[in-house]
């Protein structure tokens, strides 16, 4: 028995002791567009790769950092190497939840340079939670909470073939600029100005 996986670009990948040289964007952006969220129990097919790009587009609505963008779009890149296990079942699942963690902040790491902030980390679980109440609704018919949650932009879930998702996943990985800090000084200007008028 195998200790590695087999990857899209023929990486031998260790999930359980990942080696950050080989996280590559092209084996995650392929992986997570051919998987299925909610385990495959949605109306219709809505990959990992749909869920992450309508994940970033609501952080650039929100006018976040290029950072937090990133984030965005690779908050469930773990599940390309590692896939998923529901909520229920991964509760009693201690052991994997600490390789999940591993492997997603060796993924940040590679990609980001460092872990996320305490405020990165807390706006990347909120866009989460509300593209998750959106899809569940888009394609279950089932509201998770009574008041839906704020979004800034609206969730694209028809994005097309599982070739044009992972193109698109690809397109948008190249174009975020890791380097331009003018947008994250734009970003705490407009926050600061925002809990001013809130506080007046």
């Amino acid at each position: 028995m195998t200790d590695y996986i087999i990857t899209y670009t023929k990486r031998k990948f260790y999930p359980t002791a990942p080696i950050t040289d080989d996280i590559v964007i092209e084996d995650i952006a392929h992986a997570l567009s051919m998987l299925c969220r909610a385990n495959g129990h949605y109306t219709s097919f809505y990959s990992v790769a749909a869920h992450s790009l309508n994940c970033y587009e609501e952080a650039c609505a929100r006018r976040e950092s290029s950072r937090v963008r990133m984030a965005c779009l690779l908050h469930d890149a773990q599940e390309a190497y590692l896939s998923d296990v529901t909520r229920p079942v991964k509760q009693f699942l201690p052991e994997y939840r600490v390789y999940e963690e591993r492997l997603q902040q060796a993924i940040y790491e590679r990609f980001l340079g460092s872990p996320l902030s305490e405020y990165e980390s807390r706006v990347v679980k909120l866009i989460d939670d509300a593209m998750l109440y959106y899809e569940f609704y888009e394609f279950m018919a089932e509201k998770l909470q009574e008041e839906p949650p704020y979004v800034a932009a609206t969730p694209d879930f028809y994005r097309g073939t599982m070739k044009q998702v992972e193109t698109e996943f690809m397109d948008v990985f190249t174009s975020i600029d890791l380097s331009d800090t003018s947008e994250q000084k734009a970003t705490i200007a407009w926050k600061r100005a925002s809990d001013l008028i809130s506080c007046s």
